[in-house]
């Protein structure tokens, strides 16, 4: 993947305005989206790894070799935010996600370790409003032992069919060892850039 930074925005306006097609990237704070990112473009420094988890509180955009973006959201879930900036986040992404004319998938990342919320409930709901397909990235896997690592992917698909969602790709990933990056990137290209046919042109991006 050759990928390069574009711009921040902080609403529609400001972000690009053209026909590519879009890749959200969701997740907790914490989750490791920066670090997946990098690892996918194999880069230390192409999305910035703050110590301080839900620090990134801009929609950040990525071209990806001149085909599609990929757009990092704002990290969900972080405690220590106030309700107004809490506030903020729901009124940018949901914004984004409801209007956003050219968005064809969602990759949402989660830390193996953690377990399905209602946090992650509610923004499925709002994927599946839009008809906008979602894969799941499970991050940190190299802290988890195999065993654990299968007992985990079968949770969170147990999670999901209890939500009748049973279509995403679950893909075991980590940042550190590069695990599952490739499998990633082919199958955002293959599954929903290389005959993508959704992008729906509008003045209003």
């Amino acid at each position: 993947m050759q990928a390069k930074f574009i711009k921040s925005a902080t609403n529609l306006r400001d972000c690009p305005q053209d026909r590519m097609p879009e890749i959200a990237f969701m997740g907790r704070s914490n989750a490791g989206k920066s670090s997946l990112l990098n690892a996918l473009a194999n880069q230390k420094k192409l999305a910035m790894v703050s110590a301080s988890p839900g620090k990134t509180r801009l929609l950040n955009f990525f071209d990806v070799d001149g085909k599609y973006r990929i757009v990092d959201l704002p990290g969900y879930g972080f405690a220590a935010r106030s309700a107004e900036e809490r506030s903020q986040w729901s009124e940018m992404v949901e914004g984004f996600l409801t209007a956003r004319r050219n968005l064809v998938g969602s990759l949402l990342i989660m830390d193996i370790r953690r377990d399905w919320t209602l946090d992650e409930t509610h923004l499925l709901e709002w994927l599946l409003s839009r008809d906008l397909p979602m894969a799941v990235a499970l991050t940190k896997s190299d802290k988890l032992g195999k065993s654990d690592i299968a007992k985990r992917k079968s949770k969170l698909v147990s999670d999901l069919k209890k939500l009748n969602y049973v279509s995403a790709e679950v893909f075991i990933a980590s940042s550190l060892k590069k695990l599952g990056c490739k499998e990633i990137e082919d199958f955002i290209y293959k599954s929903w850039i290389k005959d993508n046919r959704k992008v729906k042109v509008s003045e209003d991006f």
